[in-house]
């Protein structure tokens, strides 16, 4: 069994508007959500086993920042370039290579991608994954290798103005 957490960046800054987008940093709801969010991940007692990352600053950041509070160690956040605005078949070759001795993977990236990703992953039907929002996904798979279309089952979507998830 395989599991996936998807995380979108947290919202990010706009107030330089000639800053090139991946140097975007997070802006101050960004940076009260991600911790938030982790929080939210810690009292699941979620503990990932790997965590990669687009390189873009505001996605490392809100990797930085949940995995903090769940807390799995800052040096060990790999940096996937193709997690950039990949397309869907870039970010599942990534997956399909991860690993099988990873159990629970988490990835951090950007939209639309993400929507599509997890739609694709799980045959969900989400409009859009919001900032900070995290899917996750559980594959009845030994190995990396079989994940694909519809091969998995999205089990939560959580994301920070969820009032349910945090009564």
């Amino acid at each position: 069994m395989k599991h996936l957490y998807i995380v979108r960046h947290a919202k990010s800054s706009w107030d330089s508007p000639g800053l090139d987008d991946y140097d975007r940093p997070l802006n101050s709801r960004g940076k009260k959500n991600a911790p938030e969010m982790g929080q939210r991940l810690a009292k699941r007692q979620v503990m990932p086993d790997a965590i990669i990352t687009s390189p873009a600053k505001r996605a490392y950041t809100t990797a930085k920042k949940i995995a903090a509070e769940i807390p799995f160690p800052r040096a060990n956040i790999q940096k996937e370039p193709l997690f950039y605005h990949g397309s869907t078949s870039d970010m599942i070759s990534i997956l399909q290579s991860v690993s099988d001795d990873i159990e629970t993977l988490m990835i951090f990236a950007h939209n639309p991608g993400l929507t599509d990703l997890t739609n694709f992953l799980s045959g969900s039907d989400i409009y859009n994954i919001p900032t900070c929002g995290i899917a996750e996904i559980e594959f009845n798979v030994s190995s990396w290798a079989k994940v694909g279309g519809d091969t998995g089952n999205l089990v939560s979507f959580d994301y920070p103005k969820n009032i349910a998830a945090n009564p």
